[in-house]
């Protein structure tokens, strides 16, 4: 099969040099092209040497046409509005977008969508294999266990620098949860708790958010019931997990009929 060419979005990022790694060790796939924002100081960079490889010729743009130029898929963990834009831009070229970004609004959720009517779209709040089987244990899970006696808490902890909360992994697998239990979760989270709140409301989903230090990624559900209590949890030890699963999802977006997938499809878990 010819060589899948992939371009990258934020490339100066910890993010973007984790991709560029990631392409580079991955059986099919090339770099062609990465991306910065105007102003950048790794704009003209070799991408190579910003990722600690060697030189592999391909130099960070600030323009789009120039960045994706014969791209077969963009990779983009970066924020809403460039994803948005970026999104747009994949539509209307027929490139495949593959996204990371967590923080999107609801609003633009609907604008990603509309683009995927054009393109293939694969969109997760993780692109961590494990954690996408963490979302299907979880699933099965919350349909089993009785919500009459069985409370749900997701908690999360991130690095000092993440800038949004719950994270998009929490909420992953809050909708799993609310999948199995058949709920929405919208209507049934508790993002926030202080003061005098009173009792657990019976049926919610609870989400407690840790920050600090350089922690990559954990997370963990509990399943609190009478006398025992059930945790699924997942630990990020290195951000190649989610590079390498972005490059896996790139791959399977390969010839794929416009639509908006998950990470669920790419592992052959979505039902």
């Amino acid at each position: 099969m010819e060589t899948m060419r992939i371009a990258v979005i934020g490339a100066g990022g910890r993010m973007g040099r984790n991709l560029i790694r990631a392409i580079s060790e991955s059986d099919g796939a090339e770099l062609s092209g990465a991306l910065e924002r105007e102003g950048a100081e790794e704009i003209g960079a070799d991408c190579g040497m910003l990722a600690g490889l060697k030189s592999n010729g391909v130099t960070v743009s600030s323009s789009m046409d120039e960045a994706f130029a014969g791209a077969d898929a963009i990779l983009d963990f970066t924020a809403p509005a460039a994803t948005v834009a970026v999104s747009d831009y994949a539509a209307k070229h027929g490139i495949a977008h593959i996204i990371g970004t967590t923080g999107l609004s609801d609003e633009d959720g609907e604008a990603i969508a509309a683009a995927s009517q054009k393109t293939a779209i694969v969109r997760s709040g993780n692109m961590s294999m494990g954690v996408i089987l963490l979302s299907v244990l979880v699933e099965q899970a919350a349909r089993a266990l009785e919500a009459a006696d069985w409370d749900i808490e997701v908690l999360e902890m991130h690095h000092r620098h993440k800038v949004d909360a719950p994270s998009g992994t929490a909420l992953l697998l809050g909708a799993a949860a609310a999948k199995g239990r058949g709920i929405d979760l919208d209507k049934t989270s508790v993002r926030v708790r202080d003061g005098h709140t009173g009792a657990r409301e019976p049926g919610s989903i609870g989400f407690a958010t840790l920050r600090g230090g350089s922690v990559v990624g954990d997370h963990s559900v509990i399943l609190a019931g009478p006398g025992e209590r059930v945790t699924l949890s997942h630990h990020a030890e290195d951000r190649m997990i989610f590079a390498r699963g972005a490059v896996k999802a790139a791959l399977w977006a390969r010839g794929r009929a416009p639509g908006l997938y998950s990470m669920h499809d790419v592992l052959g878990l979505a039902r």
